[in-house]
């Protein structure tokens, strides 16, 4: 329990609470923009794959470990997950990549509009990706996100 609150300390560095952390939360991007997922897949291309691979599978050091997750594929997030889910997912994306165009940490600092990360993350979160079997007790009293792929 010490060491695990020692590592919190070093964690907040010299912040306290109620301070502005740079890259504390996930952001926001405008819902109201239309995905268009034919420029998200050039956007990828472009400032994605060297990252996370041409298709999607993520990319893996020489011991096997993960260094950037797998998008899409058999070894990706489910459809239940909240970045399966466009808008989601473009929140993130927003707020935290490419991490390839900067070396600025933590993260929080990224480089997209909200236009390109709502079109890269329908191009992404709309790619095969493995099944969410309780899925059919997802939303029992509707409200389903529009950006919601089931």
């Amino acid at each position: 329990m010490q060491a695990i609150v020692a590592y919190f300390d070093w964690m907040r560095n010299e912040h306290v609470a109620g301070d502005e952390v740079l890259g504390r939360g996930i952001g926001e991007v405008d819902t109201s923009l239309i995905p268009d997922p034919v420029r998200g897949k050039e956007i990828y291309a472009q400032q994605c794959s060297v990252c996370h691979g041409d298709n999607g599978e993520g990319i893996k050091d020489a011991a096997g470990q993960v260094i950037y997750p797998a998008l899409w594929g058999d070894r990706s997030f489910n459809i239940g997950a909240g970045m399966a889910r466009t808008y989601k997912a473009a929140t993130f994306v927003k707020q935290n990549m490419p991490i390839a165009l900067h070396d600025n940490f933590p993260l929080g600092q990224g480089g997209l509009t909200d236009q390109d990360a709502v079109d890269v993350s329908e191009y992404f979160t709309h790619m095969p990706r493995p099944d969410f079997p309780d899925k059919v007790n997802d939303w029992p009293n509707g409200n389903k996100p529009k950006d919601a792929r089931y």
